[in-house]
């Protein structure tokens, strides 16, 4: 099993409407048949300055590619991610054991 989860923050106003419609679209991800335990999450820890964040979940290596090569999330990262995201942080965990 692969989590992948990311932090970020965006350029848009807090509370806009460009911001509650790239909420909206990033949700869209969770459609890729690979994705698995999608959440799209408000980050409230004082330690840091990212406002969200999604994690997902995959079964295996392969279907984690296959969910970053999918053309749905291509599209995602060049029309909407690289644009409108200020900064990121990327995690990918798998078990310990």
């Amino acid at each position: 099993m692969i989590r992948h989860t990311v932090v970020f923050k965006l350029k848009h106003d807090k509370g806009s409407l460009a911001e509650n419609d790239f909420l909206k679209s990033i949700r869209k991800l969770s459609d890729i048949p690979t994705v698995k335990k999608f959440e799209c999450l408000r980050q409230i820890s004082k330690k840091n300055t990212y406002d969200f964040g999604v994690s997902m979940e995959f079964s295996n290596e392969k279907d984690y590619q296959e969910y970053n090569n999918h053309p749905a999330h291509v599209l995602f990262v060049k029309s909407r991610w690289i644009p409108e995201v200020e900064e990121f942080m990327e995690i990918d965990y798998e078990p310990l054991d």
